[in-house]
């Protein structure tokens, strides 16, 4: 739908393009994102419902797991529902308010998953370089200590992007080429001077997305060359296979981050988009909770422990 440009106004109306479809095509898509996004809800529930329950998955990895399930959830609530709402109503329309509140939101918890996958990759190189020392290394005061941070300093981070991109001037009713108010599609509309927020963004990258991968990749190749060291291949294969779910979700996250910011096409952005909040939500629990064998020895005790109880 074309929208025509009007006079500048301070309260501007957000028109969210989303997809370009017919009514058939919206219920489609509202039907698949509805079952993507209790499949995310209910998958993330359980595992922190069984961390929460199980004393035995009181460590330092299902800690910050915990934190990652909870924020995949709030993530995906930020952005699906209102998807869900145009594909059901029709309305594309978001008023001024509620648009920078779902980038600010958005934004922050985008920032502490790359912070909170970062702590993860410091856990697996204290388990694999000092595992006599793990417990004492990673105690509940050091892992607290790298949690609270990873949510204040994106909080503070999305609060001065959203601050420099409130302060953009905009058209009366304005075309987001996204199915959310994402920072880049709102940058692309604005009509005045952004250089303020480029050069916050350019810093956010830094601190947010570079430094973080650097340490992330100085972890692994800590821990690849602690994993060389060992003599045997199974014990090699054992040690390093306790970090391919991280590796998977790290390579994922920061791909598709990356993919979606180079993207030129409204086609290809709308897609990455998608995908950038939904498929790490969705593989979460997969590859980090169904290949753990402590997660699934958990669920097979509580499913034993129901039984038991019905008899």
């Amino acid at each position: 739908m074309s929208i025509e440009k009007s006079n500048i106004t301070s309260e501007p109306v957000f028109y969210i393009f989303a997809f370009s479809t017919t009514q058939n095509q919206r219920v489609i898509i509202l039907v698949t994102v509805l079952l993507v996004y209790l499949i995310i809800l209910s998958g993330n529930l359980l595992i922190i419902a069984l961390i929460c329950l199980e004393p035995r998955l009181h460590t330092p990895m299902y800690f910050f797991l915990c934190n990652l399930y909870t924020l995949d959830i709030m993530f995906v609530s930020t952005t699906l529902p209102k998807l869900m709402y145009i594909c059901l109503t029709g309305d594309h329309v978001m008023s001024y308010t509620s648009c920078m509140a779902q980038m600010y939101l958005s934004v922050a918890f985008g920032d502490t998953e790359s912070f909170l996958l970062t702590s993860m990759a410091i856990d697996r190189y204290v388990a694999v370089c000092f595992p006599l020392h793990y417990s004492l290394i990673m105690s509940k005061k050091i892992c607290g200590l790298q949690v609270f941070p990873a949510w204040f300093m994106s909080l503070i981070n999305a609060f001065i992007l959203t601050y420099f991109t409130y302060n953009l001037s905009y058209f009366e009713l304005v075309e987001v080429k996204n199915f959310f108010c994402e920072l880049k599609s709102l940058m692309n509309v604005s009509i005045s001077d952004a250089t303020s927020l480029k050069i916050s963004i350019t810093v956010a990258v830094m601190y947010v997305g570079i430094i973080p991968s650097c340490m992330i990749l100085a972890s692994y190749v800590r821990i690849i060359h602690t994993v060389q060291k060992i003599k045997s291949s199974a014990g090699r294969w054992k040690t390093f296979s306790s970090c391919s779910s991280h590796i998977t979700i790290v390579v994922v996250f920061y791909g598709s981050w990356m993919t979606l910011y180079l993207s030129q096409s409204l086609e290809q952005e709308l897609i990455l988009s998608l995908m950038f909040v939904t498929l790490v939500p969705m593989l979460n629990p997969l590859v980090y909770s169904l290949r753990n064998k402590d997660i699934t020895e958990a669920i097979r005790r509580r499913i034993d422990k129901k039984i038991s109880c019905s008899l």
